[in-house]
């Protein structure tokens, strides 16, 4: 069972410690680890002369994505001094990357270090033996204390950490305040507010939201907001999980009527469900369309594009008079693992360790820091981070709780239900009982 650590307090109180360094202009507030600075990061601890080839499969592949150069950039550094190492990555899309993965751990041949999501979704990885444990490594060179606290606690079953985690993350919608102003809009109080405010923009010929359905994450984690707020707060799947609720309960049904009213009113892109995340994205972050609901690890990307300047954010509202936007869909991040069945298991231990201690470092120098999960040695205002990035910062300070994504709650099988019913609904509108149907379906079917 995985450990949880006072669950959702918990990890809304590790979002809060990224934020404490945007705090004035007195540069850090936070201090590294013995040992755990980048400068002081060993280079591996390599002492084998054997030429050793370590497989790493991630999600960067974006190149105007600043994580993309920083992951080039370790790697390279790392490369310079063990020469006799070589790190042949995998970068791909998230939907791919799970899709390939899944693939992989069927014949036992995950690559050295992969990509898993946390809780629900990686637990089945970690009950087929798959991937190595990882306490001992974390232990070297302070890296266990660059992380905020708390976090691992997603990523730890039976006391084992199996994955270290890039990011904790919050919900938001970012939008182009130009675009804005072009169609006469104001930033929505309400969800109601904002359903208006597509129908206007798209009056005036301008797409109101973008996003990239063909990885259907991205709706399901835009639908769990509309969720947070119809239930009222946090803790749906749970009381489904308890018994306590179906999803023929009206905060369900009420959320899949609202998030087809948006849908309706015309806000995403045509061909929704054909655009992948790195497609959806791009719409917002050329200037094609006026709001792109995110969790906090978009600010980079979007900071180094061409509508920098121009983007503000906000919470998501309340819907039906009902939530508190305090509460943010919380997104502990997608997490390292080392596969248990490396045939280079030190040397792989080694390299990820440099690449963790290096990370934020250089997260950091590409404006890629916000909404990583660890602690950052450094001033955001004074490094030149964007006004709409110091905005972010100052949403982790607000965070009053909030609710994990449905893939990272439920067991796979039902999550894989509920992603297909809620894709379907940018194709088609439905019946909401009709969805709560599919969903209890998919739950009753698939529950142990």
């Amino acid at each position: 069972m995985i450990k949880k650590y006072k669950g959702l307090q918990l990890t809304a109180a590790g979002l809060l410690a990224i934020s404490l360094t945007a705090c004035g202009a007195g540069g850090s507030t936070t201090t590294p680890a013995p040992g755990a600075s980048a400068s002081a990061a060993p280079s591996g601890g390599n002492t084998t002369k054997e030429n050793v080839t370590i497989t790493f499969q991630n999600i960067y592949p974006d190149p105007t994505d600043p994580k993309n150069g920083m992951l080039k950039k370790i790697v390279n550094d790392y490369q310079t001094k063990n020469p006799n190492i070589k790190i042949e990555l995998d970068s791909l899309n998230t939907d791919q990357q799970k899709l390939k993965l899944k693939t992989q751990a069927a014949s036992k041949e995950v690559p050295d270090i992969t990509i898993v999501n946390p809780s629900a979704q990686m637990k089945p990885f970690v009950d087929a033996g798959l991937f190595a444990p990882l306490n001992d490594m974390v232990e070297q060179n302070g890296l266990k204390g660059t992380f905020q606290e708390g976090i691992l606690n997603w990523y730890t079953f039976n006391n084992n950490i199996y994955a270290l985690p890039d990011g904790n993350n919050i919900g938001l919608v970012y939008y182009n305040k130009d675009l804005f102003k072009q169609a006469g809009v104001e930033v929505p109080k309400t969800f109601e507010d904002m359903v208006a405010a597509v129908k206007t923009l798209k009056g005036k010929g301008i797409q109101p939201m973008a996003i990239g359905e063909k990885d259907s994450w991205t709706g399901s984690f835009l639908f769990m907001n509309v969720l947070l707020r119809t239930n009222g707060g946090p803790g749906f799947l749970q009381a489904v999980v308890d018994g306590k609720k179906t999803f023929a309960d009206p905060a369900f049904t009420d959320a899949v009527s609202s998030f087809q009213d948006l849908i309706q009113a015309g806000a995403f892109q045509e061909g929704a469900t054909s655009f992948d995340y790195n497609a959806g994205e791009n719409l917002f972050k050329t200037g094609k369309a006026a709001m792109y609901y995110m969790g906090s690890w978009a600010t980079g990307g979007i900071e180094t594009s061409s509508v920098n300047g121009k983007v503000g954010v906000f919470k998501f509202p309340t819907v039906k008079g009902k939530g508190n936007p305090d509460e943010f869909m919380l997104a502990p991040g997608s997490a390292f693992a080392i596969s248990a069945n490396s045939k280079h298991l030190k040397e792989t231990k080694d390299f990820l360790n440099y690449f963790m201690l290096n990370f934020p470092k250089e997260a950091f120098a590409v404006k890629g820091a916000v909404g990583i999960a660890q602690k950052v040695d450094g001033d955001f205002k004074a490094a030149g981070y964007s006004d709409m990035a110091m905005e972010v910062l100052d949403m982790f300070k607000q965070v009053k709780g909030g609710d994990l994504a449905f893939d990272n709650t439920m067991n796979p099988g039902t999550a894989q239900g509920h992603l297909a019913s809620i894709q379907n609904l940018f194709v088609q509108k439905k019946d909401p009982a009709e969805v709560g149907k599919e969903h209890q379906t998919a739950y009753d079917t698939n529950k142990k």
